[in-house]
């Protein structure tokens, strides 16, 4: 029997903004640090585990960064929240599903559609 399936959704924004690391000066060179970071991740994770990144605003141009298969990078359109949450409602083919958030508002959302969450501070452990 295989593992299950799991994907983990990140809320760049909000992981990034949790670290008071000048990101604000350079949001798009702060997105392709995390990026890069959760590609190397991608590495020790389980094969059954994915990963998709929303990208927002400023963050953006960090898309061009290359990211290995079982990392997807997604722009949002308008509000990141609602990129997570369609993200979230998508993911039919995943038997768990964890986002990364700190945002208590979009926690509830999510949870309403059965993922469970983390705070940022647990992923940048992961990345550590």
């Amino acid at each position: 029997m295989s593992a299950p399936r799991q994907l983990i959704v990140v809320d760049a924004a909000n992981v990034v903004g949790s670290r008071a690391d000048g990101w604000w000066k350079d949001r798009a060179g702060a997105a392709r640090r995390l990026l890069t970071a959760l590609a190397e991740l991608t590495t020790r994770l389980p094969d059954t585990t994915d990963i998709t990144v929303i990208l927002e605003g400023a963050a953006k141009p960090a898309a061009d960064t290359p990211t290995p298969p079982r990392l997807r990078i997604l722009l949002a359109d308008g509000s990141g929240d609602d990129a997570i949450v369609e993200a979230v409602t998508a993911a039919t083919d995943y038997a768990e599903l964890t986002v990364v958030t700190a945002d208590r508002e979009l926690r509830t959302r999510v949870t309403a559609h059965n993922a469970t969450t983390v705070g940022p501070t647990w992923l940048w452990n992961q990345l550590t």
